[in-house]
């Protein structure tokens, strides 16, 4: 029962940073509605689990921690309401309420600024057999500067999400039918945004959405440019304009780009990064694979020379730049020959930062239901040949820092990051404890331990 009149309010926040701005923003609106919230599950007279569906093992860990509450409340809190939230509930919204009659409510992606009024609805109830579903199709919501938020992340570091959804046909992936078509928020609407974050101490800026760099190009008329063109401030908003906007901030920040596709990558934005000193050398650009098989088969809209060439104008437009990228290995038809292109690929390109994921095949893509699908063994096997690769060049890249001097934000007492290393993701740089956490300080590079650096 609510102590004092007060609803107490828990929250389990799943999967990636995008999902961790939908927790934030659902937590900002209960405290709203005057909510107390609880990190404590067992004290909270409603638990809320924000999931992740994207792939098989994010499903499953989502899976395991609503089985893992509903047991818990049978144990010791009868009372407590549950509701799920997030990408499981809009991915599953049909098959879920019969699956978990347990659970007490279904929310979607549209519906988490409307959780305070669904959890006083379910409070006021009495025990109900039934799921209720709330969830409905197709989302539309994104945030805006001023929507009620409360940041999970540390003081001197935030995410900003500048548009949801996605536009791209990739067939190994689910997230355009779970989170809908690409919506950019305004330019106005992100500067402001991160105004406010600045003023309030943020050191970091980590821009974020399913492809940033389709930011603004959804309200283009006509047809999108043609990658190579360079002409993206021309047609309205864009990554570059935005990117110039918050360079002119005041103040000492690093503003960080995540979650990028190669597709659309143009000369201006290139220009922009290096002419734009608070934009760190550090792009996040997911590439899948490199054989013109294997992207022609994962719709990618990229084939292997014009990433090659987006890269080597990349690095030479944008001096000291930091890639990091990731591939899929073991995708359906994946011959010995493509996967020894994408081994010679990784040797060649010596990318800053990268990783390999073992290909999923989810219900629902056009990925699932092709021939050929790899035996999960050689699936297996492949992941760990590439990842020994990526390590013994992660290896040899940390042993050329030794000696060198970094600019850290230091996030922790005796722990820091570099430039080149993105939150949660990438490596840390281990510095004295005495540095102010919070702040920007200059090390020297002393050692390395695998992927992480110590500097004092």
């Amino acid at each position: 029962m609510p102590v004092d009149g007060k609803t107490t309010v828990g929250l389990v926040s799943l999967g990636c940073a995008k999902n961790l701005i939908d927790s934030e923003i659902m937590i900002g609106h209960l405290q709203e509605a005057g909510m107390v919230m609880t990190p404590e599950p067992e004290l909270a007279d409603v638990l809320i689990i924000n999931t992740c569906s994207f792939i098989d093992q994010a499903k499953m860990e989502s899976i395991n921690a609503i089985h893992e509450a509903v047991d818990d409340r049978e144990v010791s809190r009868p009372r407590q309401k549950i509701i799920v939230a997030g990408c499981l509930s809009q991915r599953f919204s049909k098959e879920l309420p019969g699956l978990m009659p347990e659970v007490d409510a279904f929310i979607g992606l549209d519906q988490i600024t409307q959780v305070a009024p669904v959890i006083r609805d379910l409070v006021g109830k009495d025990e109900d057999p039934h799921s209720e579903n709330f969830v409905t199709a197709s989302p539309k919501y994104i945030p805006d500067y001023d929507t009620p938020r409360f940041r999970l992340t540390p003081k001197h570091s935030a995410y900003i999400k500048i548009a949801e959804g996605c536009n791209h046909p990739c067939s190994f992936c689910i997230i355009p039918k779970i989170r809908g078509q690409h919506r950019s928020r305004t330019l106005e609407s992100v500067v402001k945004e991160a105004e406010a974050l600045v003023k309030s101490g943020v050191k970091e800026i980590n821009l974020i959405s399913q492809d940033t760099t389709y930011f603004g190009m959804d309200r283009w008329e006509g047809q999108r440019p043609n990658p190579r063109s360079g002409v993206d401030s021309s047609r309205g908003e864009s990554l570059a304009s935005l990117l110039r906007a918050l360079n002119a901030i005041e103040g000492d920040f690093w503003i960080r780009l995540l979650y990028t596709h190669p597709a659309h990558w143009s000369d201006e934005l290139i220009q922009t990064i290096a002419e734009c000193p608070k934009v760190a050398r550090y792009v996040d650009m997911p590439l899948q694979h490199i054989s013109d098989r294997m992207l022609g088969a994962m719709k990618r809209e990229t084939d292997g020379a014009y990433i090659r060439d987006l890269v080597r104008r990349m690095r030479e437009g944008i001096p000291g730049l930091a890639l990091r990228t990731t591939f899929i290995v073991g995708f359906p038809g994946e011959t010995d020959e493509d996967f020894a292109e994408l081994l010679e690929f990784l040797e060649t390109t010596r990318f800053e930062r990268a990783s390999v994921f073992n290909y999923s095949r989810e219900e629902g893509t056009r990925a699932a239901k092709r021939d050929g699908q790899i035996h999960h063994m050689t699936r297996k096997k492949r992941w760990n040949e590439a990842m020994r690769r990526l390590e013994k060049l992660a290896e040899e890249r940390n042993r050329e820092q030794v000696g060198k001097k970094l600019r850290v934000l230091v996030d922790a007492p005796g722990q820091g990051r570099g430039e080149m290393d993105a939150p949660e993701v990438d490596g840390t740089v281990f510095v004295p404890a005495d540095l102010p956490v919070g702040e920007f300080a200059e090390v020297t590079v002393r050692e390395w331990r695998g992927y992480d650096l110590v500097a004092n």
